[in-house]
């Protein structure tokens, strides 16, 4: 059996092994690659904040660990989040940093509120690192929506909502259909729609109607709503009829024309051929 002694030299260099391993993981880990973070530390991301026109600068840093130079090109990523670095390739020598000054333009006319994008670093390998970048724009917000190009076609109802303000809309629709004597042919109440208008943009949407009369006029009325105040109706009259009956309608009245003519050329054959009549006129008297 081993000595007590020999089994304390055991734990004692398992002990001083393990030491070695856990003083050496760090190391191994920051030497795994390079990395992209806010110049400055303590940031996870950039934010910006301005009004549109104006230009915002930052600085981002690429550092490199390892024992070896790396390059690694910039760009930026996101609508409406331009972004100007002050180099687009660094080189990044072996265990240091890089400080890259960069700008970001709030863009003319952008709508009030945040805007999302991201920096991005690729090196030589296809390896890359992002950062986050959120731009708030200034301004007064405005909420505005309409209603547009209604219209009913059989069994659907189709239209286009748009968004006419500078904040991002949800909506909400109720439809509405009246019949001949204001009799209620469709009553859904306001439900959210599953779609997020940004501004100054549109979406043609549509809505099923598969209970819809089948000899019937009717006024159809949307209505759409959003926070913000936003709302806007629309209207459009529609008619149904059943092809059966327009068809057996249409035939009714093209035979009854055609008889009619027949009956107006007989007349006018009869008439041709009896013969002239001779009207005298008789002046004088008669003895």
């Amino acid at each position: 059996m081993p000595s007590a002694q020999s089994a304390a030299q055991v734990l004692g260099l398992s002990l001083l092994s393990l030491l070695t391993l856990l003083a050496a993981a760090p190391r191994a880990v920051a030497a795994e690659g390079w990395s992209l973070a806010p110049a400055g530390g303590g940031r996870p991301s950039f934010y910006a904040e301005g009004a549109p026109g104006a230009v915002l600068q930052d600085t981002v840093s690429v550092t490199n660990p390892g024992g070896h130079p790396v390059t690694v090109r910039l760009s930026g990523t996101g609508p409406g989040v331009p972004v100007t670095f002050a180099e687009r390739s660094v080189r990044v020598p072996a265990r240091t940093r890089a400080d890259i000054p960069f700008t970001v333009a709030v863009p003319t006319g952008a709508a009030p509120g945040d805007h999302a994008g991201a920096l991005v670093a690729e090196d030589g390998t296809g390896r890359t690192a992002t950062v986050r970048i959120r731009l708030r724009a200034d301004g007064p917000a405005l909420s505005a929506l309409t209603v547009e190009h209604l219209a009913v076609h059989g069994d659907r109802i189709t239209y286009e909502l748009v968004n006419r303000g500078t904040t991002v809309l949800v909506p909400r629709l109720a439809v509405h259909a009246d019949g001949v004597f204001g009799r209620v042919l469709l009553d859904r109440a306001p439900r959210t729609l599953p779609v997020r208008l940004a501004p100054g943009t549109r979406t043609r949407l549509s809505e099923p109607w598969p209970g819809h009369p089948a000899l019937d006029a009717a006024e159809v009325r949307l209505t759409a709503t959003a926070a913000g105040g936003a709302q806007d109706t629309a209207s459009a009259q529609a008619r149904f009829v059943p092809w059966g009956v327009a068809a057996g309608a249409m035939g009714a009245l093209t035979a009854g024309a055609a008889v009619t003519v027949v009956r107006l050329r007989r007349r006018r054959g009869d008439r041709a051929a009896e013969p002239p009549s001779t009207e005298v006129e008789l002046t004088g008297a008669v003895r």
